[in-house]
């Protein structure tokens, strides 16, 4: 699924599902890069993210795999 990852101005990173029109803050990271890991939204989503280059410019829209969390 298509997601984007925002950061906000305090440095906060959320992830956006269009489809769903959801948003929802990150709230953990498996790796310290976020990138090509497992993050945790505030709903209880996992989200399985692309390997990306440290440093990845924000906003960017990325496809994720949903592994866990709450149906539909």
């Amino acid at each position: 699924m298509k997601v984007m990852i925002r950061k906000d101005s305090k440095g906060a990173l959320s992830a956006y599902v269009p489809k769903k029109d959801l948003e929802e803050p990150i709230v953990s990271m498996v790796q310290p890069g976020m990138w090509g890991g497992l993050v945790t939204l505030a709903n209880g989503w996992q989200l399985d993210l692309p390997a990306m280059p440290e440093g990845t410019a924000l906003p960017i829209t990325v496809e994720a795999r949903r592994i866990a969390g709450d149906a539909d």
